[in-house]
């Protein structure tokens, strides 16, 4: 048997057909018709951008006047992952049953989740996938929860509207859907609605959450949201987070009467066998 080998994640680099060799594949196209010239140019700009052994794969047609080029190539740089820190969403990924069990016993009614694509932005996608019954990539939407009365607005809601509607249908978590990126708008939309929720009192009351091709969750963050989904996020992550955080916001409470009511019953019963020796001493 062949050893496995030792991955540095000191200084970690990307891999090829060896360990820590540095390879990596490169697509691009560049506007000339397919040439000699062309390929030349396609590896020298490669080598401008610090990448060795450079290797041309692939150059074709890519329509007239254009070139698309497939190069592998190698780099010398490398990056130390164990002082990576990540800010991310702060949830357990739950599959759709244990969801709804969860709700069923541990708050007792439906959540409530209501979701939009704001703005001017009409692609619906993205909230589609994760609100409508048939959901994404073989995980059903919030629509086939039996603990989730969820609400798909769909395209080019305003978030007077949005905030109207989250009022109307007493939700608990509002999603919002942000694809159209130009200039920043999906950014100027979402502080709009934080700013909007704050100034009639409703920022707490509900759970904000934003996804998108371009969506993070830091980015989230900034713009007031509490959690931010980008590409590839399945149903039952927003689920999970939405109970998660449901959850979150109600353990203050209950927590200090747990944490008290121990220390005060301990108090008790020493005060008491303190007035029993007293008593015993007179007599």
């Amino acid at each position: 048997m062949s050893k496995v080998a030792q991955v540095n994640l000191k200084k970690l680099r990307p891999y090829g057909d060896i360990m820590d060799d540095g390879t990596i594949q490169l697509a691009f196209t560049l506007p000339v018709e397919p040439s000699a010239e062309a390929r030349e140019a396609a590896q020298q700009l490669v080598q401008k951008m610090g990448f060795e052994q450079i290797k041309l794969a692939a150059m074709e047609q890519a329509g007239t006047g254009f070139s698309f080029f497939v190069i592998y190539a190698n780099t010398r740089f490398s990056v130390d992952m164990t002082r990576i820190k990540v800010i991310k969403v702060d949830s357990e990924k739950r599959a759709r049953d244990e969801i709804d069990e969860l709700i069923k016993t541990q708050i007792g009614r439906k959540l409530v989740v209501i979701g939009a694509c704001t703005g001017f932005d009409a692609h619906t996608v993205g909230i589609d996938a994760i609100i409508n019954m048939k959901g994404f990539a073989g995980d059903y939407g919030l629509e086939r929860y039996q603990w989730l009365d969820a609400h798909n607005l769909g395209a080019q809601v305003s978030n007077e509207d949005l905030l109207r509607k989250a009022q109307e249908f007493k939700a608990d978590a509002v999603l919002v859907s942000k694809v159209v990126t130009q200039h920043n708008i999906h950014l100027k939309d979402m502080k709009d609605l934080i700013a909007r929720a704050e100034k009639l009192g409703l920022r707490d009351k509900f759970i904000f959450a934003a996804g998108g091709p371009r969506i993070t969750h830091p980015m989230a963050l900034e713009c007031g949201f509490d959690a931010g989904f980008g590409v590839g996020t399945k149903p039952s992550e927003v689920a999970s987070y939405v109970l998660d955080e449901f959850l979150r916001r109600q353990i203050p409470r209950s927590s200090v009467k747990r944490k008290l009511v121990p220390k005060l019953k301990s108090r008790v019963s020493k005060n008491a066998k303190k007035k029993a020796t007293k008593k015993k001493v007179k007599k």
